[in-house]
């Protein structure tokens, strides 16, 4: 349930009634989950789909309750879940909850072993009461450090900071980088995360690079969204990209992470799942439907979260070795520390829609070994980009789900 540690007392209350009724709605339980990503699939930029909206109206029943237990999986970042929630609510005239949202950062809440650590965080919105609401008690922002460090930046030309008037608090030596999206000053925290990073957590000392780089964590790895625009902008991915490219040009050597997330990454598709349960009064699904715009991040992470349930049912264990496979890595990943994330499904079965980053007439969408838009940590592999269903919009995903689960007759 919501915690104080999250939200105001207020919140806290309007969290545990919504997600209470959500899941006493539904009298009972279901075979089937849906996972329903948000930009592309419902909204562009602020503006409902039209589909979207029609789509919603089929997955309630007379009584204004959900036939399925529903989580809204978005690689956003930049807000906290209730505010996720309550915008959906709004835009979609549902009830939703924010247990029934996962944003890109959301499993953070499960890396414990981080908790305590000072960390660095990068990127955009309230990000430090967004970390500190996922648990973490030391957090340091890139605003911070240029303040205390103003020789640092030299993005802007003109007259130079001049330093502040009184001593400022010593800040904590850096033990681990979160990058949680995209930032605004792209200069700026390229320049300060390499000084981090190349000084141990300690910017203010000269480049010398440890033999064991700090721990980076990286929250969204979508190179590209759908917005208001006729074509897809640049997304966190293609910011980690310039970071990796400017590590390598000054080390020689690849920037490590210490675990990738969002879609798709595997530990994500394993929170989600969770969500579900507890809206199914903890029973399992037979399916998890997945429902999503980009190829790189909702369909390839479906397929292989599907291809994950298919072995676990072959009798293969939750392993480090696992999730790192989750996410196409070579390197080890951390892991969470609970067992609630035990995954139960039979299937998950992606559903590719046409109004967001995919675009059926574009060619310029098709993944080879010659454009490929994953992130450089995943492995090309064709068939997880190979939707089990191609649809125009979410309003005939929800028709082609309805009509595979024979609910038709509840409408």
């Amino acid at each position: 349930m919501c915690s104080s540690v999250f939200f105001g007392q207020t919140d806290v209350m309007w969290c545990q009634r919504g997600f209470l009724q959500t899941v006493r709605r539904m009298s009972t339980s279901r075979q089937a989950g849906v996972l329903f990503d948000v930009d592309g699939v419902l909204l562009r930029g602020g503006s409902l789909i039209p589909a979207a909206r029609r789509a919603f109206r089929k997955l309630l029943d007379r009584n204004n309750n959900f036939l399925f237990p529903v989580v809204f999986v978005t690689n956003a970042g930049s807000c906290q879940r209730h505010h996720k929630a309550q915008q959906l609510s709004h835009l979609l005239d549902v009830q939703i909850s924010p247990e029934q949202v996962v944003l890109s950062h959301s499993p953070l809440r499960m890396l414990k072993s981080f908790h305590d650590k000072c960390v660095l965080v990068s990127g955009q919105g309230p990000l430090t009461d967004i970390a500190n609401s996922l648990g973490f008690q030391k957090v340091v922002n890139v605003e911070q450090l240029r303040e205390h460090h103003p020789l640092l930046d030299m993005v802007e030309h003109g007259p130079r900071p001049k330093p502040p008037s009184s001593p400022l608090q010593t800040l904590p030596q850096i033990e681990a980088i979160i990058l949680f999206g995209e930032p605004i000053r792209w200069e700026t925290n390229l320049q300060l995360l390499i000084d981090v990073l190349l000084t141990n957590g300690s910017p203010a000392g000269v480049h010398a690079p440890a033999a064991l780089q700090l721990p980076v964590l990286a929250c969204n790895i979508d190179l590209m969204w759908m917005a208001e625009a006729p074509s897809p902008r640049f997304g966190h991915g293609m910011f980690l990209l310039c970071l990796e490219s400017v590590y390598r040009k000054l080390t020689g050597r690849e920037l490590q992470y210490e675990a990738l997330l969002g879609k798709p990454s595997l530990l994500t598709y394993r929170y989600a799942e969770r969500q579900l349960r507890l809206q199914n009064h903890g029973r399992k699904l037979s399916t998890v439907y997945a429902i999503g715009d980009n190829l790189m991040t909702d369909i390839y992470g479906a397929n292989l979260y599907d291809r994950y349930l298919s072995q676990q049912h072959a009798a293969m264990t939750t392993t480090t070795k696992l999730v790192a496979q989750g996410t196409g890595s070579q390197v080890t990943m951390a892991v969470p520390e609970e067992e609630e994330l035990v995954s139960a499904a039979a299937q998950c079965r992606s559903i590719l829609v046409c109004t967001g980053v995919y675009n059926r007439g574009d060619g310029n969408m098709a993944v080879s070994e010659s454009v490929f838009h994953g992130h450089r940590d995943l492995a090309l592999d064709l068939e997880l980009v190979e939707p089990h269903h191609l649809v125009e919009d979410v309003e005939e995903a929800v028709d082609l789900m309805l009509q595979q689960e024979n609910l038709t007759s509840d409408l």
